[in-house]
């Protein structure tokens, strides 16, 4: 499957925005934001006019690129969020949010998306005491993520863990740090997502021509 393997702090550098796809670095004085504010690129530091087109496909390139999707898959993500009832927008939001990569990253089980990713690949969870190494399983309300026996070992999922109290766990997730499991007790309401902070109506403007 196709995915991008150049460097991510490009990304953030070109939204003017910290996506947290680098880990513990980008709450350092190292992040590419911090030392770097303006786009990447031989023109990066130019005068540049952006139309509300532009405005709206920043917006969605942000939120693509901070859940690490490819095109083809946030389309499907926006089509199917489209569908259910409620507002798009959010609905959106909270999918990306329900994918299995999302919540072990939300739980502190990886410092990234990414991260989260390759883990989930390399079968290092269970869901409700299953094997799942799907990425974008969506996990539901009452649903337990728990770290298998014998990952627990792992001195890098350990040194997430031991962090997790600095970055925090979102309300709507409980982590049960030494049974080394988390539940999903609800679904996100749309005001305890903001972190990165997202404008989801320019996306459905922009999907919506």
């Amino acid at each position: 499957m196709a995915r991008y393997t150049g460097a991510v702090c490009r990304y953030c550098r070109r939204e003017a925005t910290k996506l947290f796809l680098k880990g513990d670095r980008c709450h350092t004085d190292k992040c590419a934001v911090e030392r770097r504010n303006y786009a990447p690129g031989q023109h990066g530091q130019g005068r540049v006019k952006v139309s509300n087109y532009g405005i709206q496909l920043r917006e969605k390139q942000k939120v693509k690129r901070s859940y690490g999707l490819l095109e083809g898959q946030f389309r499907s993500y926006f089509e199917k969020a489209d569908r259910m009832k409620g507002i798009t927008g959010e609905n959106l939001l909270v999918l990306l949010e329900r994918r299995l990569d999302s919540v072990i990253y939300r739980l502190g089980f990886a410092t990234s998306r990414n991260e989260a990713r390759q883990l989930v690949r390399h079968n290092h969870f269970l869901v409700n005491g299953r094997k799942v190494n799907i990425p974008s399983f969506l996990v539901r309300p009452g649903d337990v993520v728990e770290l298998r026996e014998k990952s627990r070992q792992v001195a890098r999922i350990n040194e997430a863990l031991d962090g997790v109290m600095r970055r925090g766990v979102p309300s709507w997730l409980e982590l049960d740090r030494a049974a080394c499991k988390g539940t999903l007790k609800t679904l996100p309401v749309r005001e305890e997502l903001t972190t990165p902070a997202f404008q989801e109506k320019l996306v459905v403007e922009l999907y919506s021509k």
